[in-house]
């Protein structure tokens, strides 16, 4: 069964299957959302006239059985039924017979699929913006906790300047916050309501666009028709760079992690429960999970190009190219969703090292902290720098009394109480 399907007309089955493709699956998380779409849509046609109120009662009471058969997984897309758009109005008309065939009045699958999509992005980033939220959490917590625990800075992966493990798990909190600024202005953009719009070009009916907008609770409508098609594939393109902009931060972290578990760096552990082994070293604690994030992090970061790429060069107006943008995307949400649990599940068993800076190798790890010193007792920087320079080149150099916990302001402000009153702020708008 097709919405489009005419009397006497067979599609060939090898034309059905390539253009079908695996929508039949993809579409399964839209059920819920097409369900919802359809009943504020059935809503506002019996506003208008063109269901009576006991069609509107029993369009809803059938919607609301499938839909409970849906939340407790007992529903499919049936063999030779294209997608789910034409199984629940398939499954209408089964069960209340031709009242089931008025739902589709004023609306092309064109918009139908729009709503369902942008219902489900703006489900979807809140679930990203929670999931953050809970990892930016563990991380200014962690922050907290090791915020005196010092730890070589590195530039150039050469040792560097004296920070803590407080700087560390805090930068990565504050990463959180700009990504989550992305996800809000992207959930901006799914919020608003393309129903309506038919297939690009309006509808004779006098639809109630703005009564739709309010059941479906979204913050405005797309106002232009034609532009409401053109915000398939550009809505996930803009998802998928907010998407992108998180992935970035946990595989920057996830990279951290592997250099500082293993023995050259020696910083931080997990319990081997959390840990995989060599299949002939026995002596190896591998940080396969961190390495999966870090892989997994870098397809989704690729995310934005596939879309742009598959999208760009397409005039207005739809075109079947942007079915392919569900089996891009819905996927990598569920990966970028798993990727922030399994950070966070790690992050509660993290050991920390600590008195790592008395090896030897991070004896000049306080060489600018001593140019700093002679500066406040009067002599020029420029003379100072030279000064330590000359010691750490003959190897005279040593750490002044103890320069270890002396103008290391920088490395205890944390900013910890400001950057979590900035997330609060932002995770308000996304509620």
């Amino acid at each position: 069964m097709k919405l489009w399907e005419k009397e006497n007309k067979i599609t060939s089955n090898v034309i059905e299957k390539f253009t079908v493709g695996n929508d039949n699956e993809l579409d399964l998380v839209l059920a819920e959302f097409d369900i919802k779409a359809s009943i504020a849509h059935t809503q506002m046609l019996e506003s208008i006239g063109l269901l009576t109120a006991n069609e509107l009662e029993l369009i809803h009471l059938e919607l609301k059985d499938i839909l409970l058969g849906i939340q407790t997984g007992d529903f499919r897309i049936e063999p030779g039924i294209e997608d789910i758009h034409s199984q629940i109005e398939w499954m209408l008309t089964q069960r209340i017979g031709e009242t089931g065939k008025k739902i589709h009045s004023g609306r092309s699958r064109n918009d139908q699929v729009l709503t369902d999509i942008k219902l489900y992005l703006r489900f979807e980033l809140v679930e990203i913006a929670n999931k953050t939220f809970e990892l930016f959490n563990r991380l200014i917590q962690l922050s907290d906790t090791h915020k005196d625990k010092l730890m070589p800075g590195y530039t150039h992966l050469q040792i560097a300047m004296p920070s803590s493990f407080g700087l560390w798990f805090g930068a990565y909190a504050e990463s959180l916050v700009d990504d989550l600024e992305l996800i809000c202005a992207s959930y901006n953009v799914a919020n608003k309501n393309p129903l309506g719009s038919g297939a690009g070009f309006g509808s004779s009916f006098p639809l109630d666009r703005k009564m739709t907008t309010d059941l479906l609770e979204f913050e405005s409508m797309n106002y232009n028709v034609v532009y409401a098609q053109m915000t398939r594939g550009k809505t996930e393109k803009i998802v998928s760079m907010a998407m992108a902009s998180i992935a970035a931060t946990l595989s920057k972290f996830a990279y951290d992690v592997c250099l500082y578990m293993s023995q050259n760096f020696g910083f931080i552990s997990f319990p081997d429960e959390l840990t995989t082994g060599s299949s002939i070293m026995p002596h190896k604690k591998n940080p396969d999970v961190f390495e999966l994030i870090r892989a997994k992090c870098n397809k989704i970061q690729a995310l934005p190009n596939e879309l742009i790429i598959l999208t760009n060069n397409l005039p207005s107006g739809y075109h079947r190219d942007m079915q392919l943008t569900k089996e891009s995307l819905f996927p990598a949400i569920q990966e970028l969703k798993s990727c922030l649990e399994m950070t966070d599940f790690m992050l509660t068993e993290i050991i920390v090292k600590e008195n790592i800076l008395k090896d030897g190798m991070y004896k000049y790890l306080f060489s600018v902290e001593a140019v700093n010193d002679a500066v406040l007792s009067g002599v020029s920087f420029r003379d100072a720098y030279k000064k330590i320079g000359k010691q750490i080149e003959d190897g005279s150099f040593e750490t002044v009394g103890d320069l270890n916990h002396t103008h290391m302001g920088s490395i205890g402000n944390l900013g910890n109480e400001e950057i979590v009153q900035k997330m609060e702020t932002i995770m308000s708008k996304l509620k």
